[in-house]
């Protein structure tokens, strides 16, 4: 039987939080996007002005998992949301229970901090989280279709601002 815990990241979590971040690139086939460096993480994560929050899984004390969320806001209820950025728990892991627990974890703070709903985005590809979301009652946005302003087109529109 497992003993998985969840618990608040530490700034001592820092170079796990990166290690986490990697592997979750890696998973996705994208390691070439993975470049915050760990002060970017610990500067961003507990500087003055934390910019998003972090939870850890950890099986009878060892780290398996994590998650990273922030605050969005719906202006159509007109009440802030909670947005999971990323989701990962290690491979051998899997299985466990410690991905529900996050997610549970986490609905559990949208909760008490009057959010109204929790969203994510998911990989097309990657089926297996696709069924564990929808086995936990989540629903597919199939009408919505994310974007995204990177590099010289985020430039490039930023100085027709000036």
């Amino acid at each position: 039987m497992t003993d998985i815990t969840i618990r608040d990241a530490t700034i001592d979590d820092t170079q796990l939080i990166g290690a986490f971040i990697r592997a979750l690139a890696a998973y996705e086939k994208l390691e070439h996007e993975a470049v915050a460096a760990d002060d970017d993480i610990r500067g961003k994560l507990f500087g003055d002005a934390p910019q998003a929050e972090v939870i850890i899984a950890e099986d009878a004390g060892k780290p398996i998992g994590f998650a990273l969320y922030f605050h969005n806001f719906s202006t159509f209820l007109g009440r802030q949301g909670l947005y999971l950025e990323d989701l990962f728990v290690h491979e051998a892991a899997r299985g466990k229970g410690a991905g529900k627990k996050l997610l549970a974890h986490l609905a559990g703070v949208a909760v008490e901090r009057g959010c109204e709903r929790m969203e994510w985005c998911v990989l097309g590809w990657n089926t297996p989280s696709i069924e564990f979301y929808h086995a936990l009652g989540a629903k597919t946005m199939e009408d919505w279709k994310v974007f995204r302003l990177t590099g010289d087109a985020l430039k490039s529109l930023a100085v027709e601002n000036d």
